[in-house]
């Protein structure tokens, strides 16, 4: 509690409160003022709490406190659960009831302004029912709630913005730099304009641009036009290809199947896919449970540092009891739980193998359809241009000589190709002189229009000429398309209409089987409940008993527990008592011998050995004491002798450095004299 009052206290202490409290003040506050500490602290987290609780009756501020402390999803501590009793404590401003909340306010005061803020807007306005009668009072409230979605769908947005890192300085930036290029293209517009005026008839040659670039954009429409008209025909065909194959299928199973087999096959069918739908049920309930808890992590409001360090403390403590559990079942050995085990593994086996057969079954199905997939394709293959199909025997012998006279024509064709690719050579030489030439007559070309003053008007004609070309070939691309298209579309027609008339007596054949089928559903669904609950019965049979066996267990192995401690705590009991009795005999005993040996005599030998030593050390100690005094002044003798000596020592390597450097000044003084 004293840290709660030092956090209490710092965070008063801070912007924007600016109470100057230390522990001794706050916590003799009256209760009038820790009540008026609270409202202002509620009036920074929501502007319309500023009131002076003087002038309120207690009733509306523990009213008013209480409703803004609901919208903010405080949660009572566990020792004030009782609603009244916290009300109360409100009202009299008891500090068990007002520090908490203090605490619990000025840890999440950014959080819970942000959610103040918010309450005034989506809190909803409670309606009854007898007032939405009126088609006035519906149709405004209707429009109340579109406003305070609109208001979330906008506050979801101005947060991402907020957190998304841009800033006004980098869009004024980019927005000047957007201006700046705005100004150089108008810039060149106009350069180009200027330039463009002083040819004559620009006018037309911009009409004709204009019409050019409309064309274009034409052209790619129609081209996008014929892509997806192309991608409906791939579509239109791969149906025909899977309606021909199911058509197949059912002449197939229609040709070779009686109606029991046909019953049989489709049970079979219907059980697997129903495994099958039950394994992706289950896989999407657990999605849906997971989603549905990130769902509900996110709505929840950003956990503080002290909530998680709440959940660590709890994660840590579960973990603990879970492992005392395991540790008691590991010890426990119960043998019932041993059997269950082994059945557990067995059905998590059995489990596994299903999963892993339906797996196998589903990629066999997969496999099944690519298979007979290129099966059709290899038929196709396979077959000639005039339908009928490649078969063995005396047609072998005429195409192999057939492949022999198309291999003559090969070689022909090959020989004809080498000698195209040489003159093909030839005449991309010639073309490569020509297009000299050509470049040679356009610079004398375009010498003569500067000098006329009309420079650029033949490549404005070429242009225009090649516009005008291209606008031809795409008519003409256009009407060959849509003729295409059209005679396309009523194939497809007549196909299909020929398909209908092949399948209806099929579908009509396949109809009382339908019925057949519906009928025994009833049947199979009465059945599966007998069996449902009659297996019911008899697993609930099983579990009570399982149940009292395992209770019976538990109590005879608690029995025998207690059986082996008696045991064990009667031996100890025995040792002692045996242990007592050989101390009384050795005791009593005559044998000088024999009563050394007993406990009181050693115990007794230690303590004279101890008393013993003891002596002599307090009289060394005493020694010590009278002769402390002697010993510190020779120590302090000892200390002067040494100093004296230091200095002495000194002395003389002063001496004879001041020797040796006379006698270097005599010997350079004797040097000088003989110079």
């Amino acid at each position: 509690m004293s840290e709660h009052l030092k956090s209490i206290v710092e965070q008063l202490n801070r912007e924007p409160f600016k109470k100057n409290f230390n522990l001794i003040t706050f916590d003799s506050l009256e209760p009038m003022q820790l009540l008026q500490t609270l409202n202002d602290v509620l009036a920074e987290i929501d502007p319309k709490q500023a009131i002076d609780i003087r002038e309120e009756m207690p009733e509306q501020t523990v009213r008013r406190m209480c409703a803004l402390l609901g919208m903010l999803k405080y949660k009572l501590p566990g020792n004030q659960s009782d609603v009244n009793s916290f009300r109360q404590g409100l009202v009299t401003g008891s500090k068990p009831v007002v520090h908490p909340i203090l605490h619990w306010l000025l840890q999440r005061v950014p959080e819970l302004k942000k959610r103040a803020y918010l309450a005034r807007f989506l809190c909803k306005l409670e309606v009854p029912a007898e007032f939405l009668q009126d088609d006035v009072i519906i149709d405004t409230y209707h429009q109340y709630e579109e406003l305070v979605e609109e208001f979330k769908a906008y506050h979801k947005e101005c947060e991402h913005l907020r957190t998304s890192g841009f800033s006004t300085a980098e869009i004024r930036r980019d927005i000047s730099a957007m201006e700046e290029e705005k100004d150089q293209l108008i810039k060149r517009v106009e350069r180009l304009k200027k330039r463009v005026e002083s040819v004559s008839n620009h006018q037309q040659m911009l009409d004709q641009a204009r019409l050019l670039r409309v064309e274009k954009e034409r052209a790619e429409s129609l081209a996008h036009q014929k892509q997806e008209q192309k991608n409906q025909l791939f579509q239109a065909e791969q149906r025909l290809l899977r309606s021909q194959q199911q058509l197949k299928d059912l002449r197939q199973a229609a040709a070779d199947a009686s109606p029991e087999s046909l019953m049989k096959r489709l049970e079979e069918e219907i059980k697997t896919n129903s495994y099958l739908v039950s394994e992706k049920q289950k896989e999407l309930q657990g999605t849906r449970r997971t989603v549905h808890y990130l769902q509900k992590v996110a709505s929840e409001p950003e956990p503080s540092q002290a909530d998680l360090q709440e959940l660590k403390d709890k994660i840590k403590a579960v973990d603990s009891q879970i492992n005392q559990l395991i540790e008691k079942k590991m010890m426990r050995n119960d043998p019932i739980d041993d059997k269950l085990t082994l059945y557990r593994q067995q059905a998590s086996i059995i489990t596994r193998r299903k999963e892993a057969k339906a797996e196998e079954l589903q990629e066999a199905r997969e496999e099944l359809a690519a298979a007979e997939r290129e099966l059709r394709q290899r038929t196709s293959q396979t077959h000639t241009a005039d339908g009928a199909e490649v078969i063995r025997g005396d047609e072998l012998k005429h195409l192999v000589g057939r492949l022999r006279s198309k291999g003559t024509v090969y070689k022909k064709n090959r020989q004809q190709i080498a000698e195209l690719r040489a003159e093909y050579g030839v005449l991309q030489r010639t073309e490569e002189v020509l297009k000299q030439r050509f470049e040679t007559v356009q610079d004398k070309l375009r010498r003569l229009e500067a000098e006329k003053g009309i420079s650029g008007y033949s490549d404005t004609q070429d242009e225009l000429e090649n516009a005008s070309a291209l606008k031809n070939d795409l008519d003409e691309k256009k009407a060959r398309t849509l003729d295409d298209m059209s005679e396309m579309v009523k194939k497809l027609n007549s196909v299909i209409a020929e398909k209908k008339s092949v399948v209806a007596p099929i579908i009509k054949e396949l109809r009382p089987l339908r019925q057949r089928y519906q009928e025994l559903i009833p049947e199979y669904e009465e059945k599966k409940a007998q069996y449902e609950s009659c297996a019911a019965g008899l697993e609930s049979n099983r579990s009570q008993l399982e149940q009292d066996v395992k209770a019976l267990r538990e109590e005879t192995a608690q029995r025998e527990n207690r059986y082996h401690h008696i045991n064990c705590m009667t031996a100890i009991i025995e040792m002692q008592l045996q242990r007592a009795a050989e101390e009384t005999k050795a005791y009593v005993s005559s044998d000088p011998q024999e009563r050394k040996k007993t406990v009181r005599e050693v115990y007794m030998k230690n303590i004279s050995e101890q008393e013993l030593l003891g002596k002599k050390l307090r009289e060394e100690q005493k020694m010590v004491r009278e002769s402390h005094a002697e010993n510190m002044e020779q120590m302090e003798l000892w200390r002067d002798l040494e100093k004296l000596m230091e200095c002495k020592k000194k002395c003389l390597i002063e001496a004879q450095n001041q020797a040796s450097v006379g006698q270097v000044i005599q010997d350079e003084g004797k040097d000088m004299l003989l110079l």
